[in-house]
């Protein structure tokens, strides 16, 4: 008897006893985000910790968002925006913007490729969302992750979880999504357009862009500083050439480190309650259209540049002015190669990319000084 009493006591104590349906749905959510990171490679530096995040968090009784618990304690680098801006860094001392200093024409590209975040913050006011959710979940549109947290930890910190998961979601699905758009807004012969070879960019027009650009846009829009700024310094860490040691931590040792935390963090946010609602299913569909109507921006003013240029820019480009780098010139590269395997697009189009980068960041900052 004594040893049923303490079964039974155990199981009132254990994590079954808080079990309820929402618990092992999202349960269910953490692994199949699970399996999409590991077995379909679904962005996986990033969905994998935000699935077992999301796993944690659900689990009953932990404590580990009470109070003192880890995942609190841990979540003030989101909330605090520490762990999206040292992301920045980080991506800033990766990224070689050669391309657009080479074809600065590109850089309005990216800037239309935003079409889709004003489009999904009018589409998010008109279905019941406030302004400031609205703004959050736009800039899903610029298929950005970092910036996406960064503003829905400052704006709509509540449904932070489901704009992370549906970012991260259409940047890794940016192969199976921008195709059949770039297909249908092109010609064939348009495609086949070989554009004429990028002309090389000196080391001082390199070290300079990131001091001017920050000095420029943090002039005009101060809000995007926090973003720009400091993704402008992990760049200048890399083309100043005097600093390797720094350049190399900010792309690998610190990236890596604040990625396993944000990640999870952002998984943690993931709580049943939180998660499983309707608004969770229409902030999902509205990033698609998002995403798709900053596809169809990009290549729209390709269109135009195409027609200015008498032909010799491939409006494909343009698609790639969404911030999913460099996975979306990547596709502009291979949708150019099917029309003519010749056709090497990659670098022309890693221009509008990166300015695509700049842009949403700019997007989140004006939503900041208008909305705050």
């Amino acid at each position: 008897m004594n040893l049923v009493n303490s079964i039974l006591s155990m199981a009132k104590i254990s994590g079954f006893a808080g079990l309820n349906l929402e618990s092992v749905i999202m349960l269910l959510v953490g692994g199949i985000l699970l399996y999409l990171a590991i077995v379909k490679k679904y962005e996986p530096l990033l969905l994998l910790p935000i699935a077992f995040g999301a796993i944690l968090v659900n689990l009953p009784f932990t404590g580990l968002m009470e109070e003192g618990g880890f995942l609190n304690i841990l979540s003030f680098g989101i909330h605090h925006e520490l762990f999206p801006i040292l992301i920045f860094m980080g991506i800033g001392a990766m990224t070689d913007f050669g391309p657009l200093l080479a074809n600065p024409i590109t850089f309005l590209l990216g800037a239309a490729a935003q079409l889709g975040v004003f489009v999904a913050i009018i589409g998010a006011v008109l279905i019941g969302f406030d302004i400031r959710e609205a703004a959050a979940i736009g800039i899903i549109g610029g298929a950005d992750g970092p910036t996406s947290i960064y503003l829905a930890a400052k704006m709509a910190p509540k449904i932070l979880g489901a704009i992370a998961v549906a970012a991260y979601s259409y940047m890794s699905l940016v192969p199976l999504i921008q195709p059949p758009i770039m297909k249908m807004f092109t010609t064939r012969e348009q495609r086949k357009i070989v554009m004429k070879q990028l002309r090389p960019v000196s080391k001082t027009e390199k070290i300079l862009f990131p001091i001017i650009c920050t000095i420029f846009v943090g002039l005009i829009l101060p809000a995007s500083v926090p973003i720009i700024g400091i993704m402008m310094l992990g760049n200048l860490f890399r083309e100043s050439m005097v600093v390797n040691r720094l350049s190399d931590t900010a792309q690998n040792e610190l990236i890596n480190i604040v990625t396993i935390f944000l990640g999870t963090c952002v998984g943690a946010t993931m709580q049943a309650e939180y998660f499983l609602t309707v608004e969770t299913i229409k902030i999902i569909i509205l990033g698609l259209i998002a995403f798709a109507f900053s596809t169809f921006g990009g290549i729209l003013f390709g269109q135009i540049l195409y027609k200015i240029s008498g032909g010799k820019i491939n409006p494909l480009i343009g698609a790639s002015g969404v911030s999913a780098v460099p996975m979306a010139a990547r596709v502009a590269q291979k949708v150019g190669q099917q029309a003519n395997p010749r056709n090497f697009l990659l670098m022309h189009a890693m221009g509008p990319n990166v300015a695509g980068v700049i842009g949403t960041a700019v997007a989140a900052g004006v939503m900041l000084t208008l909305l705050q």
